[in-house]
């Protein structure tokens, strides 16, 4: 690793302080990537400001309808919790498979949406399930977050708090998961909401996205044979040492069906 200070602050107005003085400061939530990075020297930070102890940065709640998470909350917490499980369990059964026990015990929410990995599976439920990104500045419509590969709308030194999620009628996420990672070769999560069905794919493309066709559809006849019959283009889907274009269009095809039929 290079040469970086650590500082481990008592609050969030302390933490957003120290990062706006630093010359290159990155925030540092259970570090499931940063720290890889940083250790392969791939990222060199100035500052290594630890979320750790910002309490305001925990809890799940209901607020006014809206299942609402904090950014620190692990995998673990969310996967546990009983509100999620009662209000979104498609959300639960989200959490408690990524990756394994000990990235699910230290990896956070808000970490993996601010890092926006192309695979990751927190993003599909966002879009699917019209979800607010809360940072220490705005509200972030979950539709206007993920910008590109590896890419949000957050500015430099803006830090995520919290999220939160809308709840529908029925959801369901399914993956096909890579079998080393657990990161999805694809996923789909089906959210059927009163006004209309959403529909987001994670793991396939360049980032995130939901799929109209596949709204539409639904809407008119919410079956799994609906889905099946969805036609996926393959154009600007991701063809890497893991899977083609092809096959991914093939499975978000299949997890589609298996979404639906799991609502």
């Amino acid at each position: 690793m290079y040469r970086f200070t650590y500082h481990q602050p008592a609050d969030l107005d302390e933490a957003v302080q120290i990062a706006s003085s630093s010359e290159d400061g990155s925030y540092l939530a259970g570090g499931m990537t940063l720290i890889p990075t940083m250790k392969f020297r791939l990222a060199g930070p100035s500052d290594l400001i630890d979320l750790g102890a910002v309490e305001a940065l925990r809890g799940i709640t209901d607020e006014g309808g809206r299942l609402r998470i904090g950014a620190a909350s692990t995998h673990a917490e969310v996967a546990a919790s009983a509100l999620v499980t009662g209000r979104l369990p498609a959300l639960a059964g989200l959490a408690s498979r990524i990756g394994d026990p000990a990235v699910r015990n230290r990896g956070t929410i808000g970490g993996s949406i601010a890092n926006a990995d192309p695979a990751a599976d927190y993003p599909a439920a966002l879009l699917a399930l019209d979800a607010e990104v809360i940072t220490n500045r705005r509200a972030i419509a979950a539709a206007d977050f993920f910008t590109g590969f590896f890419s949000t709308a957050l500015d430099p030194g803006e830090l995520v708090t919290a999220i939160r999620f809308a709840v529908p009628a029925q959801a369901a996420y399914q993956k096909a998961p890579n079998p080393a990672s657990r990161f999805a070769l694809a996923g789909v999560f089906v959210a059927r909401h009163a006004d209309g069905t959403r529909v987001a794919v994670t793991g396939a493309g360049q980032f995130a996205t939901r799929y109209p066709a596949f709204e539409a559809a639904l809407d008119a006849s919410f079956t799994p044979a609906t889905a099946a019959g969805v036609t996926v283009e393959e154009a600007g889907l991701m063809t890497d040492l893991h899977a083609s274009a092809a096959y991914r269009a093939h499975l978000i095809s299949v997890m589609a069906k298996r979404a639906v039929a799991a609502c």
